[in-house]
């Protein structure tokens, strides 16, 4: 079958962790990018979820963690330590 080529755009950085992956699973990107394509082609959808839940800030475990942390915050019982800038840089320089 005749080959040919495809240009895809991306991140500077992304392209080079990609190309480590690839190279760490023994792929060329052009192998990689053809296994993706002939899995889309043959389950006629993406070959893995597409979600925006997976950033690890908004998981279950964190987003509890904030509101633990922001009322705590917010209760007038708790304790404040309020630094100003120059306090925390002279902090930061010791």
């Amino acid at each position: 079958m005749p080959q040919t080529n495809i240009n895809i755009r991306m991140d500077e950085e992304l392209k080079k962790q990609f190309g480590e992956l690839c190279a760490e699973l023994g792929l060329t990107m052009t192998a990689a990018f053809s296994v993706f394509a002939k899995a889309a082609v043959r389950q006629k959808r993406i070959p893995f979820e597409v979600t925006a839940a997976t950033d690890p800030f908004y998981s279950e475990a964190n987003m509890k963690h904030l509101r633990k942390a922001i009322a705590e915050f917010d209760n007038p019982n708790t304790p404040k330590i309020i630094k100003t800038m120059e306090e925390l840089e002279a902090m930061a320089d010791e």
